[in-house]
């Protein structure tokens, strides 16, 4: 007997995320979304490092899992994500980035227009 999701914050972001990719005309949003119907087992978890090394200043990204905070960065960045560990968080915003909710980013840029997926 399967019992599917029972995190419901979980299943309202991905609802969100598909009916966006659908109204927006594609996106980055539908990746997003796939990536976080997949088990809690195949979800990403991402150091503070990689958002570091793979963004430069003020860009916006979207973790489709966690973001954790093993390594350093070192210029600001919007980082979206399902989850933050509060290093992960500590360091971003020390940084002078900010840390959102993926719904917040998505309500502030529907269309997904450079936003990078990191995972």
């Amino acid at each position: 007997m399967r019992l599917g999701r029972t995190n419901e914050q979980l299943v309202a972001t991905v609802r969100l995320l598909r009916k966006e990719s659908k109204t927006a005309g594609g996106g980055p949003w539908l990746a997003v979304a796939e990536a976080l119907a997949r088990s809690r087992r195949m979800r990403v978890a991402v150091n503070v490092s990689k958002v570091g090394r793979h963004t430069e200043a003020d860009d916006a990204v979207v973790v489709p899992g966690k973001v954790l905070g093993a390594g350093e960065i070192d210029h600001p960045v919007k980082v979206a994500a399902f989850d933050f560990s509060e290093e992960g968080k500590r360091k971003i915003e020390a940084a002078g980035g900010s840390c959102l909710t993926i719904e917040q980013l998505v309500r502030e840029n529907p269309k997904g227009l450079c936003v990078k997926i990191i995972g």
